[in-house]
């Protein structure tokens, strides 16, 4: 600690009162030039007294900005606030001078205890500091001056960032006069509350009455040598003359909750945002530049800009740069501005490294004038239980949380994999959404996962939410589940939380679900339900061979709810309208699925094939179930080789006879060739293809605009290349499409029957693709059978 005395005029009028923009690096060089002209006893720093055990972990290098203060209500953790900081906010660098040199620092704001109390009590939206002078970002208060703005009128800018560039980042701070730019903002800011009053923050009267007595209290502990660190806006009223009698008064009755604060990391990216939690910072890369660079700050921009374009393949050479510092040293002299700002930088960056292109100045906006900074946080930071229990499985499992989003492709045949699966379901389930499921590439085979990770500071709320239901990942996973499951409104939910139970890996949370499972099912009458939940059902009995987990449990309840399904199907489909015949498509596909699945998966269920196939020609049979409905089961049953050719072609000339209505045909036909392979079957069928052209030639004109909406529909979903052979085939006519005696006729690529002899040509390339060796001895069926599995 510097054992110079202050400067005389530091302390003369009280306090030293350093009026700052948040996250503004400007305004933290000028705060820590003034600390060390000052050297204060003691610095107050605006923010929530609670957090003033905190402040000594500044000095641990494991807390590395950006980071925020994280409050939350003890007893409801979704009300919460966030202080954030980065390396560049004049709040951060006023702990750091103060940890540093071993100066007591202390926060003065209103506690958040009464904040967030006030904030339930008037039903604004969780705050913390968010940006511009001191506020508080309510969104709600949206008639509140911006002192930004108006000084940026005041100076003849129609840009309110352009001018505090200009102003303030752009001029260092002064060598002599290192209290000079903040009497200057004192005095702007005193004018405008002048004119103003409150400026449409009337929170800000009770809050800078608590800083007055705060400062009082501070003033008499270490006397006049006190230095105080603010939003700029509340210097003049932490100045104005006020008695304690009046300060007391308003903060008198004020509203409390029960809080707990500790550091959690934040990112530049949700500086960048100006609602929500963010800062409404908007480039908090280039901010960060600038309070680092020494010197040449604009030189030092472009060449960084020329290395992230040369990583990305870009041919950038020394002369760009040098070029692209000229071209943006010209563009502010010619706007009138001290200093190239980032205006013109991107401009130069624009119209010489991205050579006018718009398409690699994105990416320069994204990597480096917002850019991925995540912060850190040591683990001897408080944290709820459940946060450090998250932590250990963090580092056991190498999953480093990361700001910038990534692919994570897991093989759950390892158990590293299968552990980092089962902790992001788990995650999942108590609502924090690091992970997010999507489609492997590559592979369909369910011993895979793909998540896309992405850490957001949020997540420490809901992490903090997440500690009612248990300390550890895995307990309050089984808590929550259980909870859920009791809770659950409909069957499906039900079901769909025991397959993510099984995702999870949650083997003491199924009994729990499962009997909730069977109750519903088994007091749940309506089909649909019962048909919507199998699906999900028969998934989780797949887990159980590729993660380990024992589904006997589902077994039963699978067979069980199949059984009901095939029972009250066939009465459930009769006199149904358009749409609950489409809805009701859906389920038959989709049980037809679970069904195929579930055989193959159950020993002992050998029956449930069959019996569902019964259904399916009940259906298919039934004058009073939808066409729809009736050409779905009739596909259906053709795609599971039940039915022969003949058979479905007679079924389409009764659908599409004469005396069906038009539109009853066209559903019955929307219902056989819609949906995936329709089109390819038409294509090798022209038989079929035959019957559909007749039919739809024999429509009356007066019915043909009521079918053709419902075939247009179907007929749209094909494949181009599909639709144009059909349309080939069409154009022949129906003597090219269709033989004589109803025997199909032969066309370019298709014969009537199979033929082996070009089908075993094929044989040896099937040995080379699956790696046999040619001499090796096997039949035809042996090769077919290793292609078919």
């Amino acid at each position: 600690m510097s054992e110079a005395p202050p400067p005389a005029g530091a302390f003369v009028a009280g306090p030293l009162l350093l009026g700052v923009r948040h996250h503004g690096p400007g305004s933290a060089r000028a705060v820590r030039a003034a600390l060390d002209a000052a050297a204060p006893a003691v610095v107050l720093i605006e923010g929530p007294p609670e957090a003033d055990p905190l402040i000594p972990l500044a000095g641990d290098p494991g807390l590395r900005p950006p980071v925020a203060l994280l409050a939350h209500a003890v007893d409801e953790p979704g009300r919460s606030a966030f202080w954030p900081m980065a390396e560049f906010s004049p709040e951060w660098v006023a702990i750091r001078w103060a940890v540093e040199r071993g100066v007591p620092a202390r926060f003065i704001d209103l506690p958040a205890t009464h904040s967030l109390a006030w904030e339930e009590e008037t039903g604004d939206g969780a705050s913390g500091e968010e940006g511009g002078e001191g506020g508080e970002g309510d969104a709600a208060e949206q008639a509140r001056v911006d002192p930004l703005a108006a000084l940026a009128e005041a100076a003849g800018y129609d840009d309110p960032e352009r001018w505090w560039e200009d102003a303030v980042e752009h001029r260092g701070p002064g060598r002599s006069e290192p209290f000079a730019p903040f009497a200057a903002l004192e005095d702007a800011m005193g004018a405008l509350r002048e004119r103003y009053g409150d400026g449409g923050r009337p929170r800000d009267l009770v809050r800078e009455a608590y800083m007055r007595l705060q400062i009082r209290a501070a003033r008499r502990e270490f006397g006049d040598e006190v230095a105080v660190v603010c939003g700029a806006w509340h210097v003049p009223a932490l100045r104005a003359k006020a008695t304690v009698t009046a300060d007391r008064a308003l903060l008198k009755g004020l509203p409390k909750l029960k809080t707990d604060l500790t550091w959690v990391p934040w990112t530049h990216r949700r500086l960048a945002r100006s609602s929500g939690y963010g800062a409404g910072i908007d480039s908090p890369g280039w901010y960060a530049h600038l309070f680092r660079a020494p010197d040449r700050p604009v030189e030092r921009w472009l060449t960084k800009v020329a290395g992230l374009l040369r990583e990305e393949d870009r041919i950038v050479s020394s002369a760009h740069v040098i070029e692209a510092v000229r071209l943006a040293d010209t563009l502010a002299v010619m706007r009138g501005r001290p200093l190239a700002g980032l205006t013109e930088t991107t401009d130069a960056v624009r119209a010489v490294l991205c050579e006018g292109s718009d398409v690699p100045l994105s990416l320069v906006y994204d990597r480096l004038v917002v850019g991925d900074v995540l912060g850190e946080v040591p683990e001897s930071a408080p944290a709820v239980p459940l946060q450090r229990d998250l932590a250990r499985e963090q580092r056991r499992l190498r999953l480093k949380p990361e700001a910038l989003e990534r692919e994570l492709e897991l093989d759950l045949r390892k158990d590293t994999d299968a552990a980092r699966g089962r902790l992001l379901h788990r995650l999942r389930l108590l609502g924090v959404g690091w992970g997010e499921p999507a489609r492997s590439r590559g592979s369909t085979g369910t011993f895979r996962e793909t998540w896309r990770l992405r850490w957001e500071p949020e997540l420490s709320v809901r992490i903090a939410e997440a500690g009612v239901w248990g300390t550890t990942v895995l307990g309050a996973a089984t808590a929550r589940a259980e909870a859920d499951a009791v809770g659950a409104r409909t069957l499906a939910d039900v079901t769909a939380l025991a397959e993510r139970c099984l995702l999870a890996g949650l083997p003491d949370a199924l009994p729990v679900v499962m009997r909730v499972l069977a109750d519903r099912a088994a007091l749940d009458a309506d089909v649909s339900h019962l048909a919507q939940a199998l699906p999900a059902l028969v998934r989780s009995l797949r887990y159980g061979d590729v993660r380990g987990t024992d589904t006997g449990a589902l077994a039963d309840v699978a067979a069980a709810l199949a059984e009901r399904v095939f029972i009250g199907l066939p009465p459930a489909c009769t006199t149904l309208d358009t749409d609950a015949a489409q809805e009701m498509r859906g389920h038959v596909d989709a049980v037809h699925g679970a069904v195929g699945l579930l055989a193959e998966t159950l020993t002992g269920h050998d029956g449930l094939r069959p019996r569902w196939r019964a259904v399916l020609r009940t259906l298919s049979r039934r004058d009073t179930v939808p066409g729809l409905l009736r050409g779905r089961a009739v596909r259906l049953l053709l795609d599971d080789g039940v039915l022969e050719a003949e058979d479905v072609a007679r079924l389409m000339g009764l659908a599409l006879s004469p005396g069906t209505p038009p539109g009853d045909a066209a559903a019955w036909v929307e219902g056989f060739v819609g949906g995936g392979g329709g089109g390819l079957l038409l294509v090798h069928d022209e038989r079929l293809l035959g019957l559909v052209d007749a039919w739809l030639t024999s429509v009356p004109a007066d019915a043909f605009t009521d079918v053709l909406p419902l075939l247009r529909r179907t007929f749209s979903a094909y494949e181009p290349g599909v639709r144009r052979t059909l349309g080939e085939l069409v154009r022949r006519g129906p003597g090219g499409a269709a033989g004589a005696a109803g025997h199909p006729a032969t066309s370019s690529g298709f014969a009537p029957e199979p033929d082996a002899g070009r089908a075993d040509a094929v044989l040896p390339v099937l040995r080379l693709l699956l790696g046999l060796a040619p001499e090796q001895p096997r039949s035809t069926d042996d090769d077919l059978a290793g292609v078919g599995a």
